[in-house]
């Protein structure tokens, strides 16, 4: 029987057990027949991205920016990699809806500043489109409980880019934590920038190729400034992630990942915090606490990355780094490549695995591959190992610890209703004021 790829994609392959990279094969060797996607926002991360999924054998068909510049470098560099040439080709649009409404494309990946994030990932979503979409996953708290009810509601497979999940030093941390090697956990703290202020950048002279009024989208109309969006094809992160209208500062940039670490090492990835409290010096950068319903305290200030203290231990982790003490006794560490050159971070958190967890009760979902996991999802329809459910209750957390930093007051939290309680807290707060016609 003729088995397409939709209905592959749609779940006949279930059952089937699948390796972690997936191979070219999964997708059959014509190009028509592989996994058709489309990636909007051109910057720096979603070029990266598109080249390693390209590296998975997909078949890129459309990509979309509001830049001319990068959407046409995209196109020329996707045509190149299938040799196009002439007419024909990838297709580059400006316009997202271009990408999400096809009815010939499987997936999407999003990497548009934040304040995108959510309704282009929701009209994928509607539209029938699996999505990769970076972290954090959400501008604001209604946003994310919007994804989580549209996933489940279409049955759509959703990765976050919150790639430490698929890192082998994170998941061994956090099994530690929870097979109790640690204790019972007292807190954690989580190092990372601070919350981002309201945009005050200067007007500066508009050039032609780039659609402002589409850059902008649901927020506020302002003039162009090229910090938010630096033209043609530039090689660094933007500033736009700074200011309050488009991004979620340092707290919803790297602390999407140290706190999504942090509630899977709590076990909380269906659930959350029930107190915020506010740094106790007004419109300090760090010092704002998440509080769990077990009496765990996340506090955001400087540190080693994310670090858990329980009774019996401490597990400290970061990218390349990784720090195990039991009982007072320093069974592994790796903080400084420079100085340690006869080990590694790999070789430190082997010995901390094979000493603590070779007969653990608790395993994590291990992905090895952060885009190969999403491919492998695609086609089985399981859930990946950053879902729907992950990226949107980190994001909240982001979220929440923002608004202690904005108004500072402490707060009480229901994770599973997604509102306020205790008289604290507004309903205002759970969402943003957005220009017309966008609206979540």
């Amino acid at each position: 029987m003729h088995v397409t790829r939709r209905r592959v994609l749609q779940g006949a392959a279930v059952g089937l057990a699948v390796p972690w990279l997936v191979p070219s094969r999964v997708w059959a060797q014509k190009p028509s027949q592989r996994l058709t996607m489309g990636f909007i926002g051109m910057g720096v991360q979603n070029r990266h991205l598109m080249g390693a999924f390209m590296g998975h054998e997909v078949q890129v068909v459309a990509v979309c920016d509001v830049d001319t510049t990068r959407r046409e470098d995209a196109k020329r560099r996707v045509d190149e990699r299938y040799g196009h040439t002439g007419a024909g080709g990838c297709k580059a649009v400006r316009d997202f809806r271009e990408i999400t409404e096809r009815d010939d494309i499987d997936a999407v990946c999003v990497a548009t500043p934040d304040h995108w994030h959510a309704l282009v990932t929701l009209s994928a979503l509607r539209h029938n489109k699996d999505v990769y979409c970076e972290k954090p996953l959400t501008h604001n708290i209604h946003e994310a409980v919007e994804i989580i009810r549209t996933v489940e509601a279409t049955k759509r497979v959703l990765q976050t880019g919150s790639q430490q999940r698929s890192s082998k030093e994170f998941r061994i941390a956090c099994e530690l934590v929870q097979n109790g090697v640690i204790g019972k956990i007292q807190r954690v703290v989580c190092s990372f920038g601070g919350p981002p202020k309201p945009c005050d950048l200067p007007e500066e002279p508009m050039e032609p190729g780039l659609d402002w009024d589409m850059w902008l989208g649901p927020a506020p109309l302002r003039p162009y400034n090229s910090v938010l969006s630096p033209r043609g094809v530039h090689n660094h992160f933007p500033a736009w992630r700074n200011y309050r209208e488009y991004g979620g500062g340092g707290v919803a940039d790297w602390g999407a990942h140290h706190l999504d670490i942090a509630q899977w090492g709590l076990g909380m990835d269906r659930s959350g915090p029930v107190e915020v409290i506010p740094p106790e010096k007004p419109g300090a950068g760090s010092g704002a606490k998440l509080v769990y319903a077990n009496g765990v305290v996340v506090e955001h200030k400087g540190g080693f990355g994310v670090h858990f203290f329980g009774t019996d231990g401490e597990v400290a982790v970061n990218r390349g780094r990784f720090k195990l003490i039991h009982h007072g006794k320093v069974i592994a560490e790796f903080s400084n490549a420079k100085e340690q050159k006869n080990t590694s971070c790999a070789a430190q958190v082997q010995i901390a695995e094979q000493q603590f967890l070779q007969n653990a009760k608790i395993r994590l979902y291990e992905s090895r591959n952060h885009i190969g996991n999403f491919l492998e999802c695609v086609q089985t329809r399981n859930l990946p190992v950053a879902s729907h459910q992950e990226g949107a209750r980190t994001a909240i957390c982001c979220h929440l610890m923002n608004l202690a930093y904005l108004y500072g007051k402490p707060m009480k939290w229901d994770p599973e209703s997604f509102c306020f309680v205790g008289g604290t807290g507004d309903p205002k707060w759970l969402s943003r004021d957005y220009r017309p016609p966008w609206k979540v």
